[in-house]
């Protein structure tokens, strides 16, 4: 199967809707955790303006491991007590941070990242899978139109591997 992405249009939420139906596409009849990862990751890495990276940090029982991803290499665990990635891993809550200098023990990945949004991954059952983490070198560049469109997005991926 060739899949092939179409250019986004119309406001915001309508390209998180086109993109939905994308990753939704993209997925169908795959179950595997780490393909449904690494091609939810580069859908998203080029789909999306103003990333500098975007992946999944997976959670192996005790900390968050990197997953699939694109961009710069990344930091490999990531304690569920530190960083934007553990503050929505234990809060089970979307991070939406407009400037990660200001967030309290942000963990510098990549010095060139200025604001994060970070969706849990969590199971129907409430099982804890992961995360999905963007990050960008420009501030505020996620909004909640961004946050909703990637927890849908986010949904799908569970959904999808469940």
């Amino acid at each position: 199967m060739t899949f092939h992405a179409s250019a986004l249009t119309g406001d915001k939420p309508e390209q998180y809707a086109q993109l939905l139906d994308q990753a939704r596409a993209l997925m169908h009849g795959e179950r595997d955790l780490v393909a449904n990862a690494a091609n939810l990751s580069a859908l998203l890495w080029h789909a999306l303006p103003d990333l500098n990276w975007c992946g999944f940090y997976l959670y192996d029982g005790t900390e968050l491991v990197v997953g699939p991803f694109q961009g710069l290499p990344a930091c490999i665990r990531i304690p569920l007590d530190k960083g934007v990635c553990g503050a929505a891993a234990s809060s089970r809550q979307t991070q939406l941070v407009a400037d990660v200098d200001a967030f309290p023990g942000h963990i510098a990945c990549d010095s060139a990242s200025r604001s994060e949004c970070v969706v849990p991954l969590v199971a129907a059952d409430g099982r804890l899978i992961g995360v999905l983490d963007l990050d960008s070198p420009i501030p505020a560049r996620f909004d909640a139109v961004d946050g909703r469109g990637l927890e849908a997005i986010a949904r799908a991926w569970v959904e999808a591997v469940a």
